[in-house]
């Protein structure tokens, strides 16, 4: 009679993958013991965070400081439109030169993938001391900063939605002489339009958020008048803008979720 062979309780690992596992869980330990928070150290901080609590309490309803506030939550919303369209824009032609079996750049669609990339990796607020430095202070490098980063995001989206679109309708095109632009316009964008409309809301919320904070290092919108209230300790008037900005993102996102849904 044969018996039977169970299988393994535990999944078999290679050598080389236990080793992986041994590095990474020392280089985990020796990071938790650097830069992970003590015990001791958060007992200390919560009377702190306690006190700056309740001095951000009540939050300042002066009417010209909620009038100035709201020329700043305007302003940090004009940035976020201004740079996610201009961004979306210049994205489409970007995504079909990075595009594979798609872009008119045969192998050197590498290139605008690689600046797509760069675009991407590099940090909003880096990309913001750029521009304060080159343009000066103020909504305008702001704006730049949100057209570079809505051209990292939606390049590399639109350019894999373009690369899975239907094959059909562009053979069909190109059977009958048709060129890239007009393959592109006439089958390639129709059948993705549904994915470039999502992925250029997401672009735009994600820019509500991001123009929020570029004001902290010069490049206009709310975010400077909070940065203003804490260097000069008006702790009443930071929280009255952290509440507003909680209800710019809140909407947004709620705008943006009943958009998706629709489009769907």
């Amino acid at each position: 009679m044969r018996s039977a062979v169970l299988p393994p309780r535990l999944p078999s690992i290679s050598p080389v993958s236990f080793t992986l596992l041994v590095v990474f869980g020392a280089v985990f330990l020796a990071s938790v013991g650097q830069v992970a928070p003590s015990p001791e150290k958060l007992a200390n901080g919560m009377p702190r965070m306690a006190e700056l609590v309740g001095r951000m309490l009540p939050p300042n309803t002066d009417p010209g400081f909620l009038q100035r506030m709201s020329w700043r939550i305007v302003e940090t919303l004009q940035i976020a439109l201004v740079g996610t369209v201009f961004g979306v824009i210049l994205s489409l032609p970007v995504g079909w030169l990075a595009a594979r079996g798609i872009s008119p750049l045969g192998v050197f669609r590498h290139f605008p993938r690689a600046v797509v990339s760069l675009f991407r990796t590099v940090p909003d607020l880096v990309w913001a001391l750029l521009f304060v430095s080159t343009l000066g202070l103020g909504a305008v490098a702001g704006t730049m900063t949100i057209v570079v980063d809505t051209i990292g995001f939606c390049g590399r989206f639109f350019a894999e939605a373009m690369e899975e679109a239907d094959k059909k309708p562009q053979e069909a095109l190109h059977a009958i002489g048709a060129n890239r632009v007009t393959v592109l316009c006439g089958a390639i964008l129709p059948d993705v339009m549904p994915t470039l409309i999502n992925s250029s809301l997401f672009a735009l919320e994600k820019a509500v958020r991001s123009s929020v904070v570029l004001g902290l290092v010069g490049a206009g919108g709310i975010g400077q008048e909070l940065k203003v209230a804490f260097d000069l300790f008006q702790y009443r008037n930071a929280s009255a803008i952290i509440l507003a900005i909680f209800a710019i993102v809140l909407v947004m996102e709620l705008l943006t979720d009943r958009l998706r849904a629709k489009f769907q």
